[in-house]
C-alpha cells in the first residue's frame, strides 16, 4: 500500500487496499475485514466496484449468520442500483437476499427470489447450482399453490437438468404434485436429515416439517368432503393411530379445516367460505385498529 501511494496511481491504491480485505476475509478476521472493506470503498469511484465490496461484506455477514449486517448490505446494494448497475450483479443480489430470506423464515419471499434467478444463476461463491436448486424446490413447496408449482418448479428445465443429482428430491416434488402420498412421505423422509443438516434451514427444521406436512394434508383432503381416517392412513402408508394424531395436532393448531370423528373414525372436511373468512378478518382488524387508536387518544390526552 504505501507503494503504491508514493510511486502508483489510484486504482492501484484500491488493489492494494482490496488485497488487504480480501486477506482478512480469507483468514476470518471479521472485524479487521469490515473495516478494511469500509477503507477501500473511500477509494472506490466506479458503482461496480462498490457493489463488489458490498457482496463481500454479505459474504461476512453470511459467513457470520450476522443478519443485521446482512440486511444493511442489501439495503445498501439496493440504493447503489439506483445509481446504475449491471444485470449480472442484480441478479446475483436476488440469491444473497434469496438465502437471507430464507435463513430468516421468509420462504414465500425466498421463493420468489429464488426463482427469478434461476435461469442466470452465477453465485457459485456462496453454494453449487445443485444447492441452489435443492434450496429452490424445498421452498416452493411450501409457498407456491398447484398450478404455480406445475409450471415454475415441475416444469422448468433448468430444474429438470439437475434435480436426479440430488437423492430424493425428484420422488419428493413429483410425489406431491401426482398425489403419490406413500412415495412422498418415503422421500420426506430421506431429505430430513439433509436439511437438518443444512446451516441454513436446521434452525427452522421443525416448522418446514410442520409446513410441508400441512400442505400434502391439505392437499388430500381438498377432494373430499369427508373420508375415513382408514383410507387416509393408507393412502399415507402409515397406522390410524399415527395419522389421527398428527391430524388432531394441525386442526387444534387451526392449519386444517377439518373434524375428527372418532367414533365413525371419519373425517369431516369444513373448509371455510371465502367471503366469510374476509368479513371475520375484516372485523377482527377493525377492532384492533379500534383499540390501538383508543390507547392513542388516552395518551394525547394526557
Amino acid at each position: 500500500i504505501a507503494d503504491a501511494e508514493e510511486n502508483l496511481g489510484e486504482s492501484e491504491v484500491r488493489e492494494a487496499h482490496l488485497a488487504k480485505s480480501l486477506y482478512y476475509i480469507r483468514i476470518g478476521d471479521k472485524e479487521k475485514a469490515l473495516e478494511q472493506l469500509k477503507l477501500t470503498e473511500t477509494k472506490t469511484v466506479a458503482v461496480g466496484q462498490k457493489m463488489d465490496l458490498v457482496f463481500y461484506t454479505l459474504q461476512i455477514g453470511i459467513f457470520y449468520m450476522d443478519f443485521d449486517l446482512i440486511s444493511k448490505s442489501i439495503d445498501k446494494a439496493k440504493n447503489l442500483f439506483e445509481e446504475g448497475g449491471d444485470w449480472e450483479r442484480k441478479n446475483r443480489l436476488k440469491v444473497y437476499e434469496g438465502l437471507y430470506c430464507m435463513a430468516t423464515r421468509n420462504f414465500k419471499k425466498a421463493t420468489d427470489l429464488f426463482l427469478g434467478s434461476i435461469s442466470t444463476f452465477t453465485t457459485y461463491e456462496l453454494f453449487p447450482y445443485e444447492t441452489f436448486i435443492f434450496y429452490t424446490v424445498l421452498t416452493s413447496i411450501i409457498s407456491l399453490d398447484r398450478v404455480s408449482l406445475k409450471q415454475k418448479v415441475v416444469d422448468a428445465p433448468e430444474i429438470l437438468t439437475v434435480i436426479r443429482k440430488i437423492p430424493n428430491l425428484s420422488e419428493f416434488l413429483n410425489s406431491l404434485y401426482d398425489c403419490q402420498y406413500k412415495s412422498f412421505f418415503l422421500a420426506f423422509a430421506g431429505l430430513t436429515e439433509q436439511i437438518k443438516l443444512d446451516r441454513y434451514l436446521h434452525p427452522h427444521f421443525r416448522f418446514y416439517m410442520r409446513e410441508v406436512r400441512t400442505v400434502v394434508y391439505s392437499q388430500f383432503l381438498e377432494s373430499y368432503k369427508s373420508v375415513t381416517i382408514e383410507a387416509m392412513a393408507k393412502a399415507f402408508g402409515v397406522t390410524v393411530e399415527f395419522i389421527d394424531l398428527e391430524l388432531s395436532r394441525f386442526i387444534a393448531a387451526g392449519k386444517l379445516h377439518c373434524k375428527i370423528d372418532k367414533v365413525a373414525g371419519v373425517l369431516e372436511t369444513n373448509r371455510p367460505d371465502a367471503k366469510n373468512a374476509l368479513y371475520q378478518a375484516t372485523i377482527k382488524q377493525g377492532d384492533f385498529l379500534l383499540n390501538r387508536i383508543q390507547k392513542l387518544s388516552r395518551v394525547i390526552d394526557l
